[in-house]
This record gives structure tokens, sequence and C-alpha cells, in this order.
């Protein structure tokens, strides 16, 4: 992902605020899954000139299929990722089985572990293990990684909506001064 245009303290002109919103955090990580999993898919729509043979079969068995597997597992990321978001906004158990068609427990079960890494992990020195430094960052900086975001939704805007110039950044909630 790109580093992001503008320098996040030049727009921080306010009074120093308190840290973000668990919530607020939550959703910007679930943005970033969003935001692969839409790269991943796009980049299996082009056909490569050099992708079949002349006879119609393909020159690179499994690669297709890698391709898919890879947006799959990124679908279930932004599963996942929606679902703590929604539990650190207030829905309860039952609400998130309500949407999935599911019991509460069901729900439960099956999201339970993810927040709980969600609200250790920026603290957690697993952290850093293989794979989640990334996530963990984007959940303790979340406005550097909304612009980033920001960014990426401005260059893949379809014209059809005015998101403005801060599309996620904008959205942003930090806690209430205690």
């Amino acid at each position: 992902m790109p580093e992001h245009d503008t320098d996040p303290s030049e727009e921080d002109t306010g009074p120093p605020a308190g840290p973000y919103t668990d919530a607020t955090r939550a959703r910007v990580v679930a943005s970033y899954e969003a935001c692969e999993l839409a790269e991943l898919a796009r980049a299996a729509v082009p056909i490569g000139a050099h992708e079949l043979n002349p006879d119609g079969t393909v020159r690179s068995a499994g690669s297709l299929l890698t391709d898919a597997a890879h947006v799959l597992a990124a679908a279930h990321r932004f599963f996942e990722a929606a679902a703590v978001y929604e539990r650190l906004g207030g829905a309860d158990w039952e609400c998130v089985g309500d949407v999935l068609d599911v019991s509460a427990h069901t729900a439960r079960e099956r999201f339970a572990p993810a927040e709980a890494r969600f609200r250790a992990e920026p603290h957690s020195p697993m952290a850093t293990r293989e794979g989640n430094g990334w996530r963990a960052h984007l959940a303790r900086e979340p406005l550097e990684a909304a612009l980033d975001l920001d960014d990426w939704v401005r260059r893949h805007a379809d014209g059809d909506t005015d998101l403005g110039v801060a599309p996620v950044s904008g959205g942003l909630v930090r806690q209430a001064p205690r």
C-alpha cells in the first residue's frame, strides 16, 4: 500500500485528542482487509497474453486456483474483521448471529477469539509475529493507515459518488477526553 500524500501532523491543528475508539481502530482494520481483498480480486481479472497455450490449455497449472485461494483467505479475514468491528461498535452476539443467520452461541464461538486477539494485539508481544505486525500497526496507528486508504479509495473511485478528500480518515472517532 503506498504512502499517504500528506503529513498527518499537518492536518491535526486542534488540541491534543485522546486515542481512537476501539470501534474506530477495528473499522480501519476492516477497511484495510477490504482493500486487500479488492486488490487480490482485481489482479485475477486480466487474462495474460501467455496464460493459455494455443490449444486452449493452461500454461501454468494451478495458478488461477492459487489466486482464488488467496482471495478466499482475504475474504475470510475481511469477514472476521467486520464481525470484530460490529462487536466493538456495540453489537451483541444475538445481532451478529441474526445477521449471519446463526445462533448467538455459534457467532460467539466463531468470532470471540478474533475479538480477543484484536483487543490484545496492539499491546501484545505476539503482535510482531509473522503476518501480524502490519495489522497490529493498523490498530495502533489508525490515522496513518486511514490516510493511506484515503489515497487508495480516491485512486479507485469510479466517479459515481463524491467521496471527498478523506473517505476513510474523515470517519475516524477519538475517545472522549476524561
